[in-house]
């Protein structure tokens, strides 16, 4: 247990260490770190349209940007700018991180060991790898997408159907790191006569908030409600198989 509270305050001084090491044409964000660290996340994001006008370029700003960015799939479509533009960044095995942990919240475990293995292959010193490492996939699963191509995958932990449910499809709606922004998206589902659940998902110290959808005891009744779900809310869902 104790080790758990331990982790997400490693992460962050690990980062905060990184940001010593700055190149010369980077602003050094440790400050904006230790808010983060401190519990005063909006502090960060009131500060972020300064700094992205007065630095337009700079990776560790780039970097800011996406870990104060709440939902799942977005900070990892900038965490993987930030790899690809940036690859020599201070930031760039913490962004290679970030993604794997995403990945692995999500149950998408294929995915997570590929980005794992890109952190190991890229950022052989990085001190995130020993971390990922306590959580390596065991068992592998269908997960369907949106285009109907079954993609092999492996399962969340707790990601089976809640007892009394006959659902043998759900279908995974989002995954957020703040808490308030789940809750939000369970009402609009609840609201449009969905079903809804969250799972929290810790791994190796970041909590991701993942909402579920679920009842639907066959696939086109689930990929039908995925189009329209997607559509309504803005969201890049996709079908699970239960079983």
């Amino acid at each position: 247990m104790m080790e758990k509270k331990l982790l997400p305050i490693l992460l962050l001084m690990i980062l905060i260490f990184q940001t010593s090491n700055l190149f010369a044409q980077e602003v050094d964000i440790t400050p904006y770190l230790k808010e983060i660290e401190n519990g005063r996340i909006d502090n960060v994001i009131a500060a972020l349209p300064k700094l992205n006008k007065d630095y337009p370029q700079s990776s560790s700003v780039l970097f800011l940007d996406a870990v104060v960015t709440n939902d799942g799939q977005s900070a990892v479509d900038k965490y993987s700018y930030l790899v690809k533009k940036y690859p020599k960044s201070k930031y760039a095995d913490a962004a290679l991180y970030r993604i794997y942990t995403y990945y692995y919240a999500v149950g998408m475990y294929k995915s997570s060991k590929y980005y794992l293995d890109q952190l190991e292959n890229k950022y052989p010193n990085s001190p995130y790898i020993s971390i990922a490492k306590r959580n390596i996939p065991l068992k592998d699963k269908t997960i369907l997408t949106n285009d109907k191509k079954p993609i092999t995958e492996s399962p969340a932990a707790d990601s089976s159907v809640k007892a009394g449910q006959e659902s043998k499809y759900i279908i995974q709606a989002g995954a957020f790191t703040v808490l308030a922004n789940a809750q939000e998206l369970i009402k609009e589902l609840e609201s449009s006569g969905y079903s809804s659940r969250i799972e929290d998902k810790e791994i190796a110290g970041a909590v991701f908030h993942v909402v579920y959808a679920d009842g639907f005891s066959n696939r086109s009744e689930a990929e039908k409600a995925l189009g329209t779900i997607n559509t309504k809310f803005n969201l890049d869902g996709r079908v699970l198989e239960t079983n």
